[in-house]
């Protein structure tokens, strides 16, 4: 049961993170839209939380620096939050589905910090 509730828990957890990462680089220039009018180069913040996301991925799934990829993997969700979802909750046409990735984010947020306080990295 321990292997249901932690390994395998924690691989089901991390491994939708790898997808969302490789779609930043297969969609890279669809996404960069999202991108804030404030942050420069918004096709390489897209790479760039691509690449984080899969090395987040790893690095929850193998335990190698796990706690410090969850905290850093909730604080960019939380980013996320402030800087896409909840300005998208102002717009008419966009508020519902930022409603709905401000919690699915939110959710993922407490999950890492849940993750960073119980791995025991190997």
């Amino acid at each position: 049961m321990k292997f249901l509730t932690s390994t395998f828990a924690r691989v089901l957890y991390a491994l939708p993170f790898a997808v969302f990462g490789i779609n930043h680089f297969i969609n890279a220039k669809n996404m960069q839209g999202m991108i804030p009018c404030f942050f420069p180069l918004k096709i390489y913040w897209v790479y760039l939380t691509g690449a984080a996301l899969i090395a987040a991925s790893l690095s929850i799934i193998t335990k190698i620096q796990a706690k410090l990829a969850a905290l850093l993997l909730a604080l960019m969700l939380a980013v996320f939050i402030v800087t896409i979802h909840i300005p998208g909750l102002f717009n008419e046409q966009t508020w519902q589905m930022s409603m709905i990735s401000l919690l699915k984010d939110l959710s993922l947020a407490a999950a890492a910090l849940l993750i960073a306080g119980m791995v025991k990295e190997t």
